[in-house]
């Protein structure tokens, strides 16, 4: 095969430092998880929903053929922060989590996982960040020390 064709589909969730409440402001919320569509644009990882809440962020994009996972990650946290710092005095001190959590889904599973991540404010009204990270965590089979994944 002459070409390189790639579609690899990717749910990626990182937390606020301490999962402080950085994102409260609704409006702010939504300008940040279009930005960070825009970075996935320029990665030419397309962005197929971004959402969160005010302590997280979730989306799901086809990771781009020429885009490690890690790299990708590193410069939406990047990009995202800078901008968020140059909006309001009360973000100066913004930070991303050190860690993160990417896992892979089938193409059938675009609707479900769209619509877990659009759904975030009315899930985590049951649920915390943590439990949700624990789940997911389990549900791919990842083993994990409870010291190390929280910063």
């Amino acid at each position: 095969m002459p070409q390189s064709l790639a579609k690899i589909l990717v749910h990626t969730v990182f937390s606020t430092k301490e999962r402080r409440p950085f994102l409260r402001d609704k409006s702010l919320r939504e300008e940040l998880h279009h930005y960070i569509g825009g970075i996935l644009n320029q990665l030419d990882c397309q962005p197929i929903i971004v959402g969160g809440v005010e302590d997280h962020v979730h989306f799901l994009c086809a990771l781009s053929r020429t885009c490690n996972a890690a790299e990708m990650v590193k410069e939406v946290k990047r990009g995202s922060s800078l901008w968020l710092k140059t909006k309001s005095t009360e973000l100066h001190d913004f930070a991303w989590q050190n860690g993160y959590g990417i896992f892979s889904i089938g193409f059938s599973q675009i609707e479900t996982v769209r619509d877990y991540i659009a759904g975030q404010e009315e899930h985590h009204r049951k649920v915390s960040f943590q439990d949700e990270l624990r789940t997911l965590l389990k549900r791919y089979a990842i083993k994990f020390d409870e010291r190390y994944v929280w910063d």
